[in-house]
């Protein structure tokens, strides 16, 4: 009897350490408004640094990314808007990126609601952008998605951030 209690609390706590463990990282947004009143806003997960080495380790390089954590990054366009160059019609996204040393893509998908690994969504590729890759001034903990005034999306961790200018169609 006291052998089955003691397997049965240690599986409880086992459960509890491991669920414990694995927080999801907090839900994040960034939104940008143009002067219609028509907005992008892109619903993501914002990961922490931890200490890791994030891109080239955590974030290989070469592979598609979910741009995040937990779910896959969601852009939602109340506008037609062009993206890199690219026309995206108004409607609900999905955004990836692919990291590398010099330079970054971003895709544009129109399949929504997966968790976003692995990628097998090419069939469903809206549009790829490149994205202009620079160095941060100082290290970002906190993984984040934001806008500046003419809507030029920045994604920023560690020490590198890509950004990609959406403007809306005429």
């Amino acid at each position: 009897m006291f052998k089955q209690i003691a397997i049965v609390t240690l599986s409880v706590l086992g459960l509890a350490t491991a669920a414990c463990a694995q927080k999801p990282s907090p839900a994040a947004q960034a939104q940008c408004k143009f002067s219609d009143g028509k907005t992008i806003t892109v619903d993501y997960s914002s990961p922490r640094m931890k200490g890791r080495k994030i891109f080239g380790e955590l974030v290989p390089f070469g592979e598609v990314w979910r741009t995040g954590a937990n779910e896959a990054t969601t852009f939602v366009n109340t506008a037609s808007v062009t993206v890199g160059g690219k026309n995206v019609p108004a409607g609900n996204y999905t955004i990836f990126t692919v990291p590398k040393q010099g330079n970054w893509t971003l895709i544009v998908n129109k399949k929504t609601g997966e968790w976003g690994i692995p990628y097998k969504y090419e069939a469903d590729e809206l549009a790829r952008v490149d994205m202009k890759v620079s160095q941060t001034p100082s290290a970002v903990e906190n993984f984040t998605i934001a806008f500046d005034q003419a809507c030029t999306l920045t994604v920023s961790w560690e020490n590198t951030q890509a950004s990609v200018q959406i403007s809306e169609a005429k």
